[in-house]
């Protein structure tokens, strides 16, 4: 059954990776892999940003897009096939997923969305001159992880257990659950750690959730995991469990608070690294930017749903407060 469900995930990629008759009649072809999710929006930024300086999609520009589902082989896959059908430029989002194109191919540019330090990542020499094929946009998850768990503890001051999903092969969540270990200590709480490698695994996990089990979910960063937010929330809220994540798309998909950037945001300054390498710009050249721009999004329906009070101080220095 697993290599059913294999094969047919892989064709329907393939069978993405076709572009339309209007849009072969684009002057640029650009290959998207995102690992799902909430980071979706980061698709809809880049197109967004690449409209705002007249590069329309179906006109100047066709996407292919792949949604890996957290799947970092079949991000490799994917890349590959992208390569071999000569695309212009390779738009990636996600450590795990850039990660993966790179390793995959072996000339075409990319332009990447990390979380993390992509000099620490490989990806880049440096974040002025990146040199090689890759630059991009970086934002904050990992480095946040502290004050993101010190942010829940004063959205719960009664808050005593949180629990965590997170793949052990991911370097950088590895390093985020233990700067949160760090952090639970301090704060006196109890960091109750799942490790998954797959959404299968991460699935199964949450099912069997048991009420009472943690007060709250902590989201690390993690791309696997992050491609299962809207199960994460639901499963969260059945068992009566605070969510918080780092983006505010998944607050108004119901999770209780998020501190971070916004993915929408990100993609939409990824649009000026693509339309320079596709002007001829090399990747190598151009300086990698990073945003530390940092919201605080709260849900006040979730509150609600959960029984939770909102501290008056909390929501005077959100960002934005869903009602």
């Amino acid at each position: 059954m697993k290599k059913k469900i294999t094969v047919l995930t892989l064709g329907a990629m393939l069978f993405g990776l076709c572009f339309t008759a209007q849009a072969q009649q684009a002057k640029y072809r650009i290959g998207v892999l995102y690992p799902g999710g909430p980071l979706s929006q980061t698709v809809d930024g880049l197109r967004a940003g690449l409209k705002e300086v007249g590069i329309e999609d179906g006109k100047q520009v066709a996407f292919a897009i792949i949604d890996t589902k957290g799947d970092a082989k079949l991000a490799e896959t994917a890349a590959k096939n992208f390569e071999r059908e000569k695309v212009n430029l390779l738009y990636a989002v996600g450590s795990t997923v850039v990660v993966a194109a790179k390793q995959a191919t072996t000339s075409v540019p990319i332009v990447f969305s990390v979380g993390s330090d992509p000099v620490a990542l490989g990806l880049v020499k440096d974040f002025v001159k990146p040199g090689g094929r890759l630059t991009g946009v970086h934002y904050l998850v990992k480095d946040l992880t502290a004050k993101r768990l010190e942010l829940l503890k004063e959205i719960l001051p009664k808050l005593g257990r949180v629990l965590t999903f997170y793949d052990p092969g991911n370097k950088v969540a590895v390093e985020a659950a233990e700067l949160a270990r760090g952090e639970a200590k301090r704060l006196g709480l109890r960091f109750i750690e799942r490790q998954v490698r797959s959404a299968e695994e991460l699935r199964a996990g949450l099912q069997r959730l048991k009420t009472g089990e943690a007060e709250a979910f902590f989201y690390l960063p993690d791309t696997m995991i992050v491609s299962q937010a809207q199960a994460i929330i639901e499963r969260a809220k059945a068992k009566r469990l605070a969510t918080m994540f780092q983006d505010e798309s998944v607050v108004a998909k119901g999770a209780l608070a998020s501190y971070g950037q916004n993915y929408y945001e990100i993609g939409r300054l990824s649009a000026k690294h693509v339309q320079r390498v596709l002007g001829g710009t090399p990747p190598g050249e151009l300086r990698v930017e990073t945003v530390d721009k940092v919201d605080l999004v709260i849900n006040l329906q979730t509150a609600k749903q959960l029984g939770v009070t909102i501290p008056a101080q909390v929501l005077a220095r959100a960002n934005k407060v869903i009602k």
